[in-house]
Parts: structure tokens; C-alpha cells; sequence
């Protein structure tokens, strides 16, 4: 962030201050009052067990310059802007500083691929560009407002991961993020339960173009037909990224898969360059399609974006394939939804594996009405992919009928209603040499799986 003022800060979320407070010099914004560092705005946040504003004295003796403060008590010794609600203020203060930038935001948004493909772009664009990007998958009401406040004053352009459950906030956060670019991975079925039908989850990604101005740039995937059927209503400059689809502006062909990762030749606005990614999976393609989309109409070389891709990594426990003990781990416990499910499994089938393949597999969540069946689909999906399936949660039970009905044997396709059941089980049928897939929604906790597993593993050793 750059050096504000606070009487600026106070402008812009209608905030009231004492008048000798007014040139107070913020540097940078904390919600965390253990992490704040001098010169920084302390905004205090109510939580679930606790208030941020019993901390104010913590984040003053750590540095905090000012304060936000929504209590009718005004607290001592320190200078302080009176609101009616931190976390609206909060979002009132990063819209009113995005205003204040010459960087060029990039917006993210879809059902699966957000954080992936913000990693790539970022890997990419840096090589040219003073870039940030959104940290982790701080995409909500409060992690948006994070990033925004964290893009320094020589920022050229911004790579931010948009993220919503529901109508109406994503409205909300483009009107903080005002993106230049929108960039749409995919509509898939995550959060139907709150949104309806994907069309309706097409209809609130679709919020983002609110906060763009006139000469904003949409990408899309032209694979998806409701994304591909927005080709001529579509106010905004657009362009397509897509694989099946001859039409796109860029496209994937000779796509070449083993352990390493993909390897692909880039068809893109008259030009052709190859490119590897060290991940896997043809969901791998896409995300990989949308940042080299991005980065082009941004300026990136074709050097640039082979060097970038090529050091991609993956974050936190998103298909990260390793070695453990002997197995090969295929870690991907961040969340799932029907496609991201069907990407891992795909993933598990394409790897060469000198022993068996196993998917222990939770729910995925808020589905709705669409649960049982989108999980007695993902059982038939594993089939010639697993050679067994450990399945946990309330539908379980569908992913087991689906892949016996498909045609892997009954005695290798198991549910279970308790995770430490599960864990007993997968510790007496694997062996080294096997891989083994930890796939599950955020809330079934399918690290828990992994870690408990490996650990014994350790304690054997």
C-alpha cells in the first residue's frame, strides 16, 4: 500500500475522525492485530468467538498507527475512524484505493481453476511485469479487500481470484476489484445448492462485468457452451481459450501427457509455441489456455509464458503429487465439486504406477438436490481409473453403487461413515508401489485421511 493519509481513509468509508488525527501516514492495513507492523491501520474484525476490538491494545503495541473502530466505547491512545461496521468499511477503504492506481487489475473467476490459474498467470506476467496476486484464495469479502490494500504504488498489474456462493457478492466484490480483465475458467456445478441450476451460476459469476469499465477485456473458455453462447451479446471486447472448439482465438493441440506433467503446442493469434506445465490433466490445459490468453492480450512473450508455466507450482493441498514412504501421493484435499473430482480421477487413471491405484474419496458439498447423483457418477467415473475406492460421508454409499454398477468388483469399493474406520482399512490394503488419490470437500477434512495414514507409515519405519 501506499503512504495515505488517514483523513483519506476516512473519506472513503464515511468514517469520522478527530480533527489533529487527519495526517496520521498510513503504510499498510492489518486485520490481524498479532501481525501488524508499524505504520499500519489496525481494522478489527467481530468473529465467530471473538472481536477483533479487544485486541486494539495488541495491534498498538505491535506498531498500529490508527485504528477502525465500530464499538460505542472510542478506544485510548490512539488514533481512530468511527464506523458503523469494520468489515464494510474495510471493503469501502480498498475500493476507494483501488481508485487510486495505475495497475491493471486481472480478475479471475469460474467454478474450479480460480487459484490454479492465478498461479500461472502470475508466473507468467512476472517475468515482464511488476505483478502481484492474490495470496493463497483470499477471494471473499475479506481476503479481496487484502489484496486490493496489498498492490504497492509501482504495481503494473494485479492477478486477483474473485470467488462467491451466493447472488449478489460477487457484485460486490468488482465494485471493490474494478478489474480491467475478467477472466472465466469454467461454469461448473460448485455451490448449485445456493445458486439453482448452472445456468444460474453462470448468471452470478456473470456479476463481475459490473465493476469494468467500458474498454474491459472478458476471456472466456469456448469449450463451455454457456460461456460460448455469450460470444455475440457480449458488450465487452472478448476473446475464447479452449481445446475441442477450432473457433477460440487460442487453443491447445498435440497435447502430450506422462508423470512430469503436459506438454502442448499454443495456437494463439497467429502464432504457435509449445509449452509444459509440471502438472496433470487436461483441467491442467485449460487453466494453463485462460493465463496464456490473458498474458497475451497483457503484453507477455511466448518465452515469457513457456519460462512461467514451466515454474509453476501448485499451492496448498491442490493436486500436489509427491513420494512418500514408498507411495505416490496425489494430495487435492482443498475442495471438490463434480468437475475438479472428475480432473483428479483423470489425473489418477493417466499415471503410470507400478502397483495399484487407489482414490479414497469424500463428499463433495453443497450440491443439493443434484448430490446423489453427481456422486454415483463420480463412482462410475473411477472406474478403469481405480483399482479401489475408499469413500467417506453421507454419500458414500452413492459412490460405491456407481462404481459396482460400472463394473469394478464389490470388493473394492468400500464406504465408511467414520474416517478413522477408513483409515484402518487403507493401512492394511496398501503397499508401496501404490498411488493413492485424497479427494474430498473442504469440510470432510480429507487431510486428516492423509496425514493419519502417513503418519503410521512413519511410526512403521
Amino acid at each position: 500500500m501506499k503512504p495515505t493519509k488517514l483523513k483519506q481513509i476516512a473519506r472513503w468509508c464515511n468514517g469520522t475522525l478527530e480533527p489533529q488525527d487527519g495526517n496520521v501516514e498510513v503504510l499498510g492495513v492489518s486485520t490481524d492485530s498479532r501481525e501488524v507492523k508499524p505504520g499500519q491501520l489496525f481494522v478489527p474484525l467481530p468473529g465467530a468467538r471473538v472481536d477483533g476490538h479487544n485486541f486494539i491494545h495488541r495491534a498498538v503495541e505491535n506498531g498500529a498507527v490508527a485504528v477502525l473502530n465500530a464499538r460505542e466505547k472510542r478506544p485510548a491512545g490512539v488514533p481512530y475512524v468511527q464506523v458503523s461496521d469494520t468489515l464494510t468499511a474495510f471493503g469501502s477503504i480498498a475500493a476507494g484505493y483501488r481508485q487510486t492506481m495505475q495497475a491493471k487489475v486481472l480478475a479471475i473467476t469460474g467454478s474450479v481453476g480460480k487459484t490454479t490459474t492465478k498461479e500461472m498467470l502470475a508466473a507468467i506476467l512476472q517475468r515482464q511485469f511488476r505483478t502481484v496476486r492474490t495470496e493463497g484464495n483470499h477471494n471473499n469479502n475479506l481476503g479481496v479487500p487484502m489484496s486490493v490494500m496489498d498492490i504497492e504504488e509501482d504495481t503494473e498489474i494485479a492477478v486477483l481470484e474473485l470467488g462467491m456462493n451466493h447472488f449478489g457478492e460477487m457484485s460486490y466484490l468488482t465494485k471493490i476489484a474494478r478489474p480491467d480483465m475478467a477472466i472465466f475458467t469454467n461454469i461448473g456445478t460448485m455451490h448449485i445448492e445456493n445458486l439453482g441450476s448452472r445456468e444460474g451460476i453462470l448468471r452470478a459469476k456473470m456479476e463481475i462485468l459490473e465493476g469494468m469499465g467500458s474498454d474491459g477485456v472478458v476471456v472466456m473458455n469456448g469449450d463451455e457452451p454457456l460461456l460460448w453462447n455469450l460470444r455475440d451479446s457480449m458488450a465487452f471486447k472478448h476473446y475464447y481459450f479452449g481445446i475441442d472448439n477450432v473457433a477460440c482465438d487460442v487453443r491447445a493441440a498435440q497435447i502430450r501427457s506422462d508423470n512430469d506433467g503436459v506438454r502442448f503446442t499454443v495456437l494463439a493469434f497467429g502464432q504457435e509455441f509449445e509449452v509444459f506445465v509440471p502438472a496433470n490433466g487436461q483441467h491442467t490445459v485449460y487453466n494453463a489456455l485462460a493465463a496464456i490468453t490473458a498474458a497475451m492480450l497483457s503484453g507477455a512473450t511466448a518465452e515469457s509464458m513457456a519460462a512461467g508455466l514451466a515454474s509453476f507450482e501448485n499451492t496448498g493441498a491442490r493436486q500436489r503429487i509427491y513420494e512418500k514412504n514408498g507411495y505416490t501421493i496425489i494430495e487435492d484435499c482443498y475442495n471438490a465439486g463434480p468437475e475438479s473430482m472428475a480432473a483428479a480421477l483423470e489425473v489418477l487413471g493417466e499415471r503410470a504406477c507400478e502397483g495399484r491405484k487407489f482414490a479414497i474419496l469424500g463428499d463433495m458439498l453443497e450440491l443439493g438436490s443434484l448430490a446423489m447423483a453427481e456422486h454415483y457418477r463420480v463412482g462410475r467415473l473411477a472406474v478403469g481409473k481405480a483399482d479401489f475406492i475408499l469413500a467417506f460421508g453421507v454419500n458414500a454409499t452413492r459412490v460405491v453403487t456407481g462404481a459396482i454398477s460400472g463394473g469394478m468388483p464389490s470388493n473394492r469399493a468400500m464406504y465408511y461413515d467414520d474416517q478413522d474406520q477408513l483409515i484402518h482399512e487403507l493401512r492394511s490394503l496398501a503397499r508401496p508401489g501404490d498411488t493413492l488419490l485424497f479427494k474430498g470437500s473442504r469440510g470432510m477434512k480429507m487431510e486428516r485421511v492423509l496425514n493419519l495414514f502417513l503418519q503410521n507409515e512413519d511410526e512403521e519405519d
